[in-house]
């Protein structure tokens, strides 16, 4: 069971308590890459970069030995619709990562020599991503697909920007986005929710919203269809097939989320892994994505294969797809690929690092969380007709959009 509890000022808490000794503690923030325009493409990543350098109370080393100096980890991310600050902790030490996370967000100087040697690791980020292509295909893929819509944006920004940012640009951007009725507190750990309501409203509690800035994010993309090889001199053929998916309030989304798992999911018994490598050994590498954002979601296929065999593999990622929506599962085979989901949500869950991010976001976007027992019920529900149906509405050959990096 979840405890919840809101702020005066709009900022959310959710506590999930377990009896480890670790507490796993993070703020959630709805603002990422698509929140971003022109020349701030790229601001958010850096942003989640630049809050470690410098804070009216602390510099950049007071910052990274607050928490790693009694053991704990403190880390971030930036997604295309979420920033998340977390970190991990001895119980005893929540309150030095609240108060932490209220410093950094809410009182960070980005201090002009500190941001521009940050600009330097930015740039080898970039550097370093344009140098994988099964990294920087999906990037391109997304390009490609959400063409003329911020979704479409690179995370990392373009090394353009990233040298022209400066301090005043990254206060305006957070004093615009990274508001507390946009931010949720979340936590797992061995923690009653009196004293965590405690310290989030003696560190939180005094930070305002600012009534004349509201969330503007940007409407629905349109979905691309294209098909596209690209000549990037690999060893192997990078194929990424896709096709647009339910957004994450979507009736259909638990329904799509068991059919990824079906064809490309972790285990090795998924569809597409039975078929293209162990039944051919075209590919060391293959799976299936489901990215469900607030107004639209993206489903693809990602396959490392030997050049000559890319044309061979394509058919097959695209039987299996046209499979799922001509013959419909038996009963026999849904309950076991629901038993195998349950499980996995479960197995994932008893990570407290996994629990603490995936509340967080799920309180983030729908200000409720549901139990694992909950999920498995909704899970249960699923139909062979419900996934037959799914299948058939989105796995069109026509709206399969397609990238290949090959030579």
């Amino acid at each position: 069971m979840y405890e919840y509890h809101t702020l005066p000022n709009g900022i959310k808490i959710i506590l999930s308590h377990t009896p480890s000794r670790v507490t796993y503690s993070g703020v959630y923030i709805n603002v990422g890459s698509r929140d971003e325009a022109g020349t701030d493409e790229g601001m958010a990543h850096f942003i989640e970069h630049s809050l470690f350098k410098g804070t009216e109370h602390r510099k950049a080393y007071h910052i990274l030995n607050r928490i790693d100096g009694v053991g704990g980890e403190l880390n971030a991310f930036t997604t295309k619709e979420e920033t998340c600050v977390y970190a991990s902790s001895l119980s005893e030490h929540l309150e030095r990562c609240l108060e932490l996370f209220a410093d950094i967000l809410f009182r960070s100087t980005f201090p002009l020599n500190e941001i521009e040697r940050e600009k330097d690791v930015v740039l080898e980020e970039i550097n370093s991503y344009n140098d994988s292509p099964s990294e920087l295909i999906y990037d391109q893929y997304e390009e490609l697909a959400y063409e003329g819509h911020p979704l479409a944006h690179n995370i990392l920004g373009t090394k353009r920007n990233v040298k022209k940012f400066t301090p005043e640009r990254l206060r305006r951007h957070m004093e615009r986005n990274y508001t507390p009725e946009r931010m949720v507190v979340t936590v797992s750990g061995n923690v009653k929710m009196e004293r965590l309501v405690r310290l989030c409203e003696k560190h939180f509690g005094g930070f305002q919203n600012t009534p004349s800035i509201q969330n503007t994010r940007n409407g629905k993309p349109e979905f691309h269809i294209f098909d596209r090889h690209i000549n990037r001199h690999t060893h192997q053929a990078h194929l990424l097939i896709g096709c647009e998916a339910p957004d994450i309030y979507h009736g259909d989304k638990t329904a799509f989320t068991l059919l990824n798992n079906i064809l490309g999911g972790p285990a090795m018994n998924s569809r597409l892994n039975v078929s293209i490598r162990e039944r051919y050994g075209f590919c060391y590498n293959v799976e299936s994505q489901y990215v469900p954002f607030s107004d639209t979601g993206l489903f693809y296929i990602y396959a490392g294969v030997d050049l000559d065999a890319e044309e061979k593999a394509r058919h097959l990622i695209t039987d299996e797809l046209l499979r799922m929506a001509e013959t419909p599962l038996t009963e026999r085979q849904l309950r076991s690929a629901q038993r195998q989901m349950i499980g996995q949500m479960a197995i994932n869950d008893d990570f407290g690092m996994n629990e603490m991010q995936s509340i967080g976001k799920a309180y983030l976007c729908y200000e409720h969380v549901n139990t694992l027992e909950e999920m498995a019920a909704d899970l249960l529900s699923v139909t062979p007709a419900d996934l037959m149906r799914v299948a058939q509405e989105r796995f069109h050959p026509d709206r399969f959009s397609t990238l290949v990096y090959g030579n």
